[in-house]
């Protein structure tokens, strides 16, 4: 059976008719030839596939497209505004945080996900103040990042220098 269904990916809207089964992953990759969401394990266990859906990180490869149909998708391509890099992609050529580069795109969209969970207050399991108020966001030390960014895989474990770069990303935005 097939759906019609349209997506905005990285501010472009398209049209596609795909099969129910689809996921995000295969509608980036197979449909529009947008490549920058890998498919590594393809049961959300290394995040390679993680993409932004409606603003939340989600591992593109568990999510059927039939169920996100109007839904607005932002890959690591479409991070950047006016051809510039994210902050977050500078910091990680800036601390050699993409080493192979396969995982990158997916490590990339988390954090900028992961940014945004923590500064609305959205605790992990290592969140140190969990009886304080949390509305003014969530302090990210090294931990904190370590694991809010652990559903990511590094097969060639640039893991320090992932966290260093989100740590110089987290605390440039808390300067701010």
């Amino acid at each position: 059976m097939h759906a019609d269904l349209s997506l905005t990916v990285d501010g472009r809207r398209h049209e596609l008719t795909v099969d129910t089964r689809t996921t995000v992953l295969d509608a980036l990759r197979e449909h529009l030839d947008i490549t920058s969401a890998k498919k590594g394990c393809d049961h959300g266990q290394c995040g390679a596939c993680t993409v932004l859906l409606d603003g939340r990180r989600t591992l593109s490869c568990l999510s059927l497209a039939v169920a996100h149909d109007g839904s607005e998708v932002t890959t690591a391509d479409g991070l950047g505004a006016d051809g510039a890099l994210h902050p977050l992609q500078e910091a990680f050529l800036a601390h050699d945080a993409y080493q192979c580069g396969y995982c990158t795109p997916g490590q990339i969209c988390s954090a900028v996900g992961m940014l945004e969970e923590a500064a609305a207050g959205h605790p992990s399991v290592v969140t140190s103040d969990l009886g304080a108020d949390l509305t003014a966001g969530v302090d990210l030390d090294r931990t904190e990042i370590a694991e809010r960014m652990s559903g990511n895989l590094c097969r060639c474990g640039a893991y320090a220098h992932i966290v260093d770069a989100v740590d110089e990303v987290a605390h440039r935005e808390v300067a701010r």
